[in-house]
């Protein structure tokens, strides 16, 4: 039962590195074109929703191993903290793997703009405000999406009764 569960973490960090590195064409880039998008993506903060990944991949090995090993919670807590410790440095390997998205998807001189923007108030203020303009879109989306699917239904009803009623009286 153990080494099943422990298989599946396993898969699934496989498949995240797999994700994340064949996401990204292996092209060269010079230094200044990837400064400028490290740039870019610290303007844009867009790293800091993978600031959580180790936190809890580490929280989710604790929790499977004490799940397995009750006995053993304190021993295990202080060796997935020291493996995660060691783990940590990797992060910088998924942070240039998303500057040279950047940098693909954007020219030099098009990253330094775009750094130059989002230091500006009005840039600040996209930056801060994208994630509750998105939340609450999708939200909107979704309202409308049930409100079409209301509708949609009553009006195929309506017309197959319609129909029906057409059919029953000739």
């Amino acid at each position: 039962m153990k080494s099943v569960k422990f298989a599946g973490v396993g898969l699934a960090m496989l498949a995240w590195g797999a994700i994340s590195g064949g996401a990204v064409a292996q092209d060269s880039f010079s230094e200044s074109h990837l400064e400028a998008a490290k740039a870019v993506a610290l303007e844009t903060k867009v790293l800091e929703p993978f600031d959580a990944i180790l936190f809890v991949m580490a929280e989710q090995t604790l929790s499977a191993f004490t799940q397995n090993e009750p006995t053993r919670a304190e021993e295990i807590a202080e060796v997935v903290e020291q493996v995660a410790l060691e783990l940590a440095p990797r992060r910088a390997v998924l942070n240039e793997q998303i500057f040279r998205i950047w940098a693909t998807a954007f020219t030099e001189d098009e990253l330094v703009q775009l750094a130059e923007f989002y230091r500006t108030p009005l840039g600040m203020k996209l930056r801060d405000s994208v994630a509750d303009i998105t939340a609450a879109s999708v939200e909107a989306s979704r309202e409308w999406q049930d409100r079409l699917s209301v509708d949609i239904v009553a009006m195929v009803q309506e017309e197959l009764d319609k129909r029906s009623a057409a059919a029953t009286n000739q």
